[in-house]
């Protein structure tokens, strides 16, 4: 391999003009005039006609060479001249920055964070880039983004290279590879750089028409963060608060939890954990009022990572679920009746009134609804053409045991006095089109169905449970107490989860409501809530609190956490493993680049060029 080459060879023409400038000082003789008393001196001028000879004064004439050594200089200089780093020059090469929340760990205190020490690299890159050479610059974290096109203006790739920060999320390295998998079609390319400090999964999924250089970043400190946080509804009305404690430091590490509400600390609680031994701990808080609760935690000793040691969950309140059920279900009222934190509507109760389950043997749309209902005895009219029920004796056949309705549901020697039939021809699909799921299979069509829409979740039981065995074995009060479980996950009063970064969880506010969100580094971002008041699909780059400003008057405080037990472990993995048995290992040598030499070049004649101008003017005085 040649170790340099020239990019505008063609410039070597310039070359030429050294005959010029020798052919001058052949030609050019310069005699002082002297008024002399003697002709004695004229032996002089004879000596100094031999010293003009051309070949005498090409010699002796020092200020000759240093000009021909400044147009030298010159000359290779516009000719381009660069280091070769690698057999073959690329001229057009992707570059995949990871920036993922993980990167925006420390090596020490007060050191470079992994994305600063990716930024420098690929600024190394950008300043050497040759006039044929492109860079096309992509992060990404859990999304992938084209920050510039194929390019070597160098001002545009580094104000690009500059706005690139951390987002607080895990990383999503195949929707780049796939990104990039799209720009090959259109420009192509043979190489992709990618940077990251290895926190990525083992195996990626997709088939590349390109190589895959993985420049593994130095690791980072040790990390101590939150990688879970939920709430479960617990006796008297309060709620249960699990909060996991992670590390990534093979030893232990202690660190003080405290959970807050407010200002105020109401618990708080020593761990100590490592890679191999996380710490779960459990809070119990009264949950009479809704109250928005911070879990923060504060390592004794250095933490490469800020992002994971703070985590907010928003608590409901733990009241009752209401159910409304008509009185001559009595089968049902009893069984309602016998669960705790269970409210039950009166029998003449209002159908306007709010409640969380509707029970009802009429068809969907006939009465009262909530986000849970369950309709027996009664097909929806959308799924007519699909099946009739016939007054026929049969047997359940088989039911999805996973399903939350139906775990610990015996359906085994129950028997059904009515017949659920499809209509011939009808296919499984056809009602998945429609939205329903089948829950339970009858000998000749569906016997249990379930729907769910933004408008709540319901289950549709195509026969009458009163003219079965059901309400007679030890299954139906399981059925029901399923039911009213599935109904309080869908109210939110039976477990709660911290929201995670990434996307804003679900907000409800005003219906139509202009809202405009505020966050964490700046975010600010604008949106309308639904005809349901449900606010939903906000970006949350960063963890912290966000605000939400409703129009009208009113504020929303929502929480969102990184919650990612692998970007706080800070992971790195040696290689990744792709379809048709590809494996890119990490490169232990950093990314070799062609230096230009032209810039040097220049110097350094400017400096010959002040030689030239001093000798000159030292000579002439």
């Amino acid at each position: 391999m040649k170790l340099f080459g020239f990019y505008a060879l063609s410039s070597a023409w310039l070359f030429s003009l050294l005959l010029p400038l020798i052919l001058f000082y052949f030609l050019k003789l310069r005699r002082p005039r002297h008024d002399v008393p003697s002709l004695f001196l004229w032996r002089k001028v004879l000596e100094d006609r031999r010293v003009n000879s051309p070949f005498q004064k090409f010699k002796r004439n020092l200020l000759l060479l240093l000009q021909i050594l400044l147009l030298l200089l010159i000359v290779i200089a516009a000719m381009q001249p660069y280091f070769r780093s690698r057999q073959a020059r690329v001229h057009r090469l992707p570059v995949l920055i990871d920036n993922s929340a993980s990167m925006a760990a420390l090596d020490r205190p007060d050191g470079v964070s992994r994305l600063d020490v990716a930024r420098e690299k690929v600024q190394t890159l950008i300043d050497g880039l040759l006039p044929d050479q492109e860079l096309c610059l992509v992060t990404f974290a859990r999304s992938a983004h084209k920050r510039t096109g194929f390019t070597n203006d160098r001002r545009l790739l580094r104000e690009a290279l500059d706005q690139v920060t951390v987002e607080d999320v895990p990383s999503d390295i195949e929707e780049a590879l796939r990104l990039v998998q799209s720009l090959a079609r259109s420009t192509p390319f043979d190489e992709v750089l990618l940077f990251s400090d290895g926190n990525l999964p083992p195996r990626v999924d997709i088939e590349m028409s390109f190589n895959l250089n993985y420049q593994r970043l130095p690791p980072a400190g040790a990390n101590l963060g939150i990688t879970s946080l939920n709430a479960q509804r617990a006796p008297e009305r309060r709620w249960d608060v699990f909060v996991r404690v992670e590390g990534s430091s093979e030893t232990a590490t202690g660190a003080q939890l405290e959970l807050r509400q407010g200002e105020t600390v109401v618990a708080s609680e020593r761990v100590s954990v490592s890679r191999q031994d996380s710490q779960r701990v459990v809070f119990r808080v009264q949950g009479d009022q809704p109250s928005d609760i911070e879990v923060r935690l504060t390592p004794d000793s250095v933490d490469s990572m800020e992002s994971d040691n703070a985590v907010w969950l928003h608590l409901p309140a733990a009241r009752p679920i209401r159910a409304q059920v008509p009185g001559h279900l009595a089968s049902y009222r009893h069984a309602l009746a016998a669960i705790p934190d269970v409210e039950l509507a009166a029998e003449s109760a209002a159908a306007g009134e709010p409640c969380d389950l509707v029970i009802r043997d009429e068809p969907p749309g006939t009465g009262p609804t909530a986000r849970t209902s369950l309709y027996i005895g009664c097909v929806p009219e959308e799924l007519k053409p699909l099946v009739r029920v016939e007054p026929k004796p049969i047997e359940v056949v088989d039911w999805e045991r996973n399903s939350p309705l139906l775990q610990h549901v015996q359906f085994r020697d129950v028997i059904v006095l009515e017949d659920p039939q499809s209509a011939p021809g009808t296919q499984t699909s056809q009602f998945e089109n429609l939205g329903y799921a089948i829950l339970a299979h009858g000998p000749h069509g569906p016997l249990i169905l379930r729907r769910e829409t933004p408008d709540g979740l319901t289950f549709v039981c195509l026969f009458h449970t009163d003219r079965s065995t059901l309400p007679y074995r030890i299954g139906f009060p399981i059925l029901v107490a399923n039911l009213v479980q599935v109904a309080m996950r869908h109210a939110g009063v039976a477990e709660v989860e911290a929201g995670r970064t990434g996307v804003l969880a679900r907000t409800t506010v005003t219906a139509g409501a202009a809202c405009t969100i505020t966050g964490p580094g700046g975010v600010s971002a604008t949106a309308t809530a639904d005809t349901h008041g449900n606010l939903a699909g906000v970006a949350a780059p960063r963890a912290g609190c966000y605000t939400v400003a409703v129009s009208g008057g009113g504020k929303v405080p929502v929480g969102a956490s990184l919650l990612s037990a692998a970007e706080t472990g800070l992971a790195s993995v040696e290689q990744i493993e792709f379809s048709e048995n590809l494996t890119v290992r990490a490169e232990s040598a950093s990314v070799k680049t062609e230096k230009p030499l032209w810039a040097a070049l220049s110097l350094l004649a400017f400096v010959v060029m002040l030689g030239e101008w001093w000798y000159y003017q030292r000579r002439a005085g």
